[in-house]
């Protein structure tokens, strides 16, 4: 397994642009995919978006297509989550999760956590 840490959550208005990472120890982690998810008070966790090994291959929900981007630089083990133009919905904690490439989904290690609130 690795370790995840998150970073860079805030307070921002509607429309504003923050950038999350998620540090992970470990010198595996190149053979992980990562995943964030967000989860609002009262609602259930959703996924937000998830990114393969090698960064070659992304995916995202339909509420952040096209606002949200996820890269990540193996070098230097993180993954960040880019977003832009974000709305008070988008308010939530939000986890990093990795899965191991052998277990694709299986999200076995998870971060604690960074809060992002959207004010209108």
């Amino acid at each position: 397994q690795v370790q995840l840490v998150e970073s860079g959550g805030g307070s921002v208005q509607a429309g504003g642009s923050l950038r999350l990472s998620c540090a992970a120890s470990g010198r595996t982690f190149s053979s992980y995919g990562v995943a964030w998810f967000r989860q609002a008070p009262g609602k259930e966790r959703e996924f937000v978006a998830s990114i393969n090994w090698s960064g070659s291959s992304s995916n995202y929900a339909d509420s952040v297509k096209g606002r949200f981007t996820i890269s990540r630089d193996n070098a230097k083990n993180t993954v960040y989550l880019q977003m832009n133009s974000l709305k008070p919905e988008d308010t939530a904690v939000y986890r990093c999760a990795a899965a191991p490439n052998i277990s694709p989904g299986s999200w076995s290690s998870w971060g604690q956590g960074t809060q992002v609130t959207v004010s209108s």
